[in-house]
């Protein structure tokens, strides 16, 4: 009998959690909500106000912590994007905290996409900040897959994503 995969979610793992998102302009509640709870299922939605109108544009950040990173993390084992999310999640990574940023349009069905450095996409982004010690074995672990095996893959290595989006070419 196989034994059943670790499944990491970061909290009580000795990490430090944020999601953020920000709603401006004619970004409607219902919808920001749909794309945060797709992804991240506990996330607790503030009230919000009405749909904006012409002269009462939406403003407000909307910011949880010790949110579980469960579904995000299942969503990126079964799309097959563990080695771009690796590479999206220690773009910013120092040693101890990072941050990467997740497209509202693709969260709301369901699916995790990474807008490129410097983007500022239609639609918004989810913003997840995370911390801790041992923060980068913790995101080798969870995008972890087999294929690493035959092909290692470790944080800001050579085998990364370039700046521009642009995969690397093993050799």
């Amino acid at each position: 009998m196989q034994e059943p995969l670790l499944r990491l979610n970061g909290v009580n793992e000795n990490l430090q959690i944020r999601i953020e998102t920000t709603l401006q302009g004619a970004d409607v509640p219902q919808l920001v909500e749909a794309s945060l709870l797709a992804i991240f299922p506990d996330f607790p939605i503030p009230a919000h106000p009405e749909n904006p109108k012409l002269g009462q544009a939406s403003d407000a950040v909307w910011s949880s912590e010790s949110v579980p990173l469960g579904t995000f993390l299942k969503l990126l084992h079964e799309q097959r994007i563990l080695d771009t999310a690796l590479d999206a999640m220690t773009a910013s990574f120092d040693g101890s905290k990072t941050h990467f940023a997740i497209l509202r349009q693709a969260a709301i069905v369901g699916k995790v996409a990474f807008p490129l450095p410097g983007e500022h996409p239609l639609g918004g982004v989810i913003t997840v900040h995370l911390e801790g010690e041992n923060l980068g074995d913790w995101i080798e672990a969870a995008t972890w897959h087999k294929g690493r095996d035959a092909v290692p893959r470790g944080i800001k290595d050579e085998n990364a994503m370039g700046t521009d989006g642009e995969a690397a070419t093993w050799v």
